[in-house]
């Protein structure tokens, strides 16, 4: 394992193959850190199509879910993130897209990244306070950290209705987040790396170093077990 934590440690993210099965992924996370409960309380969720997200930028829709980083509004936001693929998807879709907040910086302008320092009021898990948090921060040893939600800044929550318009007044940061969030959706496309994880294969990435988003998919046999974990080890 020791040449997976090297590995996620210098590029943000790696993938482990050949694994017999969730059990395995399981103990491969803990292996990496402490698991911690996600949205509903759990500390997996399943990641599959689920009748009634047709509309709705969602894990459990087939829709096309653009640049995030996970849980912004919650005060301790996962540190990993792991997909273990029970079954990809056969129609060519269903990538799942990284991109490190180093190079997003790359080739953002100086307006950008002043408004990226803004400070939102991010929402925070359920029936609790959110959080009120610049985006881009820097580490103690200057690295970038990145709290983001394209959803947030165009539709006003994290899993919009994609058929709702939202009205600007309503917006975090009004006209000028949705200008932000549409920039940042330009350089994701353009520089991203697209992983298409294979079946038994876990992917794992630093939700506070890279972007990430999921392409759309046509296949409804899609299932990923998702986990959230802390440093741990792996920082």
């Amino acid at each position: 394992m020791e040449s997976f934590r090297r590995e996620l440690h210098e590029q943000g993210y790696v993938v482990i193959p050949g694994l017999g099965g969730v059990d395995d992924a399981f103990e491969v996370v803990q292996s990496f850190g402490d698991l911690i409960p996600q949205y509903s309380g759990k500390v997996t969720h399943e990641i599959t199509y689920r009748p009634g997200n047709e509309s709705r930028s969602y894990s459990q829709s087939t829709n096309t879910i653009l640049a995030h980083t996970e849980a912004p509004g919650w005060p301790s936001s996962p540190a990993f993130i792991a997909l273990y693929c029970h079954r990809q998807a056969r129609c060519g879709g269903g990538h799942t897209d990284l991109l490190p907040v180093d190079e997003l910086l790359l080739h953002l302008d100086p307006t950008d990244i002043r408004n990226l320092k803004s400070v939102l009021d991010f929402p925070g898990p359920p029936g609790l306070p959110g959080l009120k948090s610049p985006m881009l921060e820097y580490t103690d040893q200057g690295r970038a950290r990145l709290r983001f939600s394209y959803n947030l800044l165009v539709h006003g929550e994290f899993d919009p209705d994609l058929d709702a318009v939202a009205q600007e007044s309503g917006l975090p940061l009004g006209a000028e987040g949705r200008r932000l969030a549409q920039r940042v959706s330009e350089v994701f496309d353009k520089h991203r790396t697209r992983v298409l994880i294979p079946d038994n294969a876990l992917l794992i990435w630093d939700n506070r170093r890279l972007l990430h988003a999921r392409s759309e998919y046509e296949d409804k046999g899609r299932h990923f077990t998702r986990f959230w974990f802390t440093d741990g080890s792996a920082e």
